[in-house]
């Protein structure tokens, strides 16, 4: 076979220094069929072998048939249906090669955003770093939402998933970010926001609250809401590395430090920076409603003789005093408040670990002091109903013995009888 080099030399001979076939092949001392050869080809020659074939091939229709039936068929169940004894990467590769041939096209369209409609949202997990109580580290979801056109980026590390730390998340970053409301919300199927298209409660009084809209992509399509996870992964990469966190909340004040200098940064999509567009974005966005919406957790309960009531998984305390009552808890990111009637009965900073305690010691000392005004009480009514001046222990034996009816009964023999 001619090389490369030969091939090259003998067309430049021929073209430039118009050499007749006979004389080129005197020059590079190959025959004149091999000129003629190089002569007639367009492309440079390319060694290729001929292929030995496989064991696969064998077997090759009967795995067009298996995959033209079921497409997705694994190669492992492939393997058994066709008592394959061979290696299974030889197998396996095969299979991959050819289930695209069955498998119907799953296209994804580029998506053209327009200023102020749709904002992105997703969860954001970051490794187990973060403090929330003495030596437990957790790995709490950060909210992301990024403004699709301008691709403006917002993030908070929240207590949960839950919905009610959800709204909250994004009530907080849509007043304290952006300013102003988007057309849509894009989520993904988060249970705390809805599944299967069907929002929860609390999701839908949110959305009719600022007048926009909450849309649930499609289980299993990343792609439908692809700047906010490449926005994830440009926080796991840029933020996290080298950081170390002492609380949640310094978690977010590093994240909130760290967030305008991601923002200015070029992006090939538009070509632009994100916090030179957002002015626009947040124009062409609807106005925060009067009243903000009702976001956190809220229940109501009857607080018990313990008197406890939990809240994400942890216990607080409430002033005994309303025991047999029915409280009302809130809870908010930072916070659990507990009124009864419009009072407040409690406070407490929240705890993001899980299956702690949190006791206020004011309500330790009220439940002191009922319990000991509860039991005199109950000593006192004991004492009232045996009647006046009458006091069981200073009773005569006789009084029992009449009960029984044990008089006249020698007492040596009734002794040696239980003995």
């Amino acid at each position: 076979m001619i090389s490369v080099e030969d091939w090259a030399e003998i067309r430049r001979l021929h073209r430039s220094e118009g050499l007749a076939i006979k004389a080129i092949a005197r020059q590079l001392g190959v025959a004149r069929n091999t000129v003629r050869s190089a002569l007639a080809s367009d492309v440079p020659p390319r060694y290729e072998r001929e292929s030995p074939g496989s064991l696969v091939d064998a077997v090759e229709p009967q795995i067009r048939a298996l995959l033209a039936a079921t497409p997705r068929m694994p190669a492992t169940v492939i393997a058994e249906r066709i008592s394959w004894e061979h290696s299974s990467s030889v197998l396996r590769a095969r299979v991959a090669e050819l289930r695209p041939l069955y498998l119907p096209a799953d296209p994804a369209d580029r998506t053209q955003y327009r200023a102020g409609e749709i904002v992105q949202c997703d969860l954001w997990f970051p490794p187990r770093v973060v403090p929330v109580a003495d030596g437990v580290l957790a790995a709490p979801p950060v909210l992301t939402m990024v403004a699709a056109w301008s691709g403006f980026i917002a993030a908070l590390l929240l207590p949960t998933r839950q919905t009610g730390d959800l709204l909250a998340g994004m009530w907080q970053l849509l007043t304290g970010s952006f300013g102003a409301v988007p057309r849509m919300l894009v989520w993904d199927n988060e249970a705390g926001i809805g599944q299967h298209r069907r929002l929860t409660v609390p999701a839908r009084g949110f959305a009719g609250t600022l007048g926009t809209r909450i849309y649930q992509t499609n289980p299993r399509d990343p792609e439908a809401k692809g700047v906010v996870e490449r926005a994830n992964g440009f926080l796991q990469t840029s933020f996290m590395p080298g950081r170390e966190f002492v609380s949640p909340a310094d978690f977010n004040t590093q994240l909130a430090d760290w967030l305008p200098r991601a923002n200015q940064r070029l992006l090939r999509r538009t070509g632009a920076r994100p916090a030179d567009m957002l002015a626009s974005e947040a124009a062409a966005m609807s106005s925060l409603p009067p009243v903000a919406p009702l976001v956190g957790s809220s229940s109501r309960v009857r607080l018990g003789r313990d008197y406890y009531v939990r809240v994400a998984g942890n216990d607080y305390s409430v002033d005994p005093a309303v025991i047999g009552r029915f409280v009302d808890v809130g809870c908010d990111m930072d916070t659990v408040t507990v009124t009864c009637a419009g009072q407040p009965v409690a406070s407490h900073a929240r705890c993001w670990d899980q299956r702690r305690t949190l006791t206020d010691p004011a309500h330790v000392a009220t439940a002191r002091t009922l319990r000991a005004a509860h039991q005199a009480q109950k000593t006192a009514g004991r004492v009232d109903a045996r009647g006046a001046g009458e006091d069981v222990a200073l009773r005569p034996l006789s009084v029992y013995d009449d009960l029984f009816d044990l008089t006249g009964i020698d007492p040596a023999s009734a002794s040696g009888a239980v003995a």
